[in-house]
């Protein structure tokens, strides 16, 4: 089982992955920085063309405010993609804004966390999120 971070700020990725731990989230995590590289990681280009190093992954963890590409644009093109689409996506993510839960909503995501609603809540979202993740 493996699930892609995506995540500029190494602050909330390391929150990330210490929450996934603590609650014993039975996965790998795999982690990328900024939309131009998870683009890359999905569609093996460059450094990620071995799939063996970089496998799929069973559910993604994408934050929407990212360099290089925005979230919400990766978001669309991953759900765009005949190939993509079915890979479960959960948003991580600062905004609260109700067009930005609207807009991932509407593009089929199967969660949306914010990351300002308090550690412990975040916590106990967060420790939920394989049931999403694809065999």
């Amino acid at each position: 089982m493996y699930i892609l971070i995506v995540e500029d700020n190494l602050s909330h990725q390391k929150i990330t992955e210490y929450v996934l731990k603590q609650n014993k989230v039975p996965a790998k995590f795999l982690v990328v920085r900024d939309g131009q590289e998870v683009l890359d990681y999905l569609y093996r280009r460059g450094i990620y063309s071995d799939h063996e190093k970089y496998p799929m992954p069973n559910l993604i963890l994408l934050d929407l405010n990212l360099p290089k590409r925005d979230g919400r644009e990766v978001l669309r093109l991953l759900k765009e993609d005949v190939n993509l689409k079915e890979i479960p996506i959960v948003i991580l993510s600062t905004s609260d804004r109700e067009e930005d839960i609207t807009f991932a909503s509407h593009l089929g995501v199967v969660g949306y966390i914010s990351k300002s609603i308090g550690f412990d809540r975040y916590s106990a979202e967060l420790s939920s999120v394989i049931k999403y993740a694809r065999e």
